[in-house]
């Protein structure tokens, strides 16, 4: 009984995580000062085809997924809700809050959806119970061929911002900001749901991350809060993204 109770207790958190994931980067989509770099690609892609951006976020995370499959991850339940949620309620998100043009009303947006991002990592990595698909790319790339943490982080979020910039979509400050703040953000958030979501102590490294992705530190780098919350710091969708 109380097995289930616990089960159930990590997969609430993951799903009320990833859901809040994807209505904080609609917020951050609409803030309209830049998002984090898998946010440019999936916004990119949007807009030279025509899909909904939500929709497009759920394809790039299982195209991503496939990936796994030569670097021979296992994906986990998490790993499969990331997929399908992120996206979802991104889109949700999109039509819930409509678009600003004031520049005083975007930044709020922009930093609300930041914050809000940085706690929902902490919810869905804590129960440990799968990475998200861009962190498993990540992860999956050292474990199989060798390639530095770093270098495998740094080299993906640089290709997939400059070819979401090529097709549209929107780099600006808040791309800075994202990627220079969300670190020391997750690194008070990671730590408290970890002490209090079963699952969330002792990690086995079957976390997720960012993402994600991934608790962010500047330049790839592991933060200590994501080494005890997943091993790997929040990505994006990423996160998971």
């Amino acid at each position: 009984m109380q097995k289930h109770r616990t089960l159930a207790i990590r997969l609430s958190a993951v799903l009320l995580g990833l859901f809040l994931y994807g209505f904080a980067i609609a917020l951050m989509v609409r803030g309209g000062v830049g998002v984090s770099p898998w946010d440019v690609l999936a916004q990119g892609m949007s807009r030279q085809t025509g899909l909904p951006f939500g929709l497009t976020t759920n394809l790039i995370g299982l195209v991503v997924l496939l990936l796994w499959i030569p670097l021979r991850q296992r994906p986990g339940v998490g790993t499969v809700l990331n997929v399908l949620m992120v996206g979802t309620s991104a889109q949700v998100g999109l039509f819930l809050v409509p678009e600003v043009s004031a520049l005083w009303l975007r930044i709020p947006l922009f930093a609300a959806g930041m914050v809000l991002l940085a706690v929902a990592s902490g919810l869905y990595i804590a129960p440990r119970m799968g990475p998200g698909p861009r962190d498993g790319l990540m992860t999956g790339l050292h474990e199989r061929w060798g390639v530095p943490i770093w270098i495998a982080r740094t080299g993906i979020e640089v290709f997939v911002v400059a070819a979401g910039w090529l097709l549209g979509g929107n780099v600006g400050v808040g791309t800075l900001v994202f990627a220079v703040g969300i670190g020391p953000l997750c690194q008070r958030t990671l730590p408290f749901f970890a002490a209090r979501i079963p699952g969330g102590q002792g990690s086995d490294g079957q976390g997720a991350d960012e993402q994600s992705s991934d608790a962010r530190g500047p330049g790839g780098q592991r933060s200590a809060a994501g080494q005890q919350a997943a091993g790997t710091r929040p990505s994006g969708p990423g996160v998971v993204s």
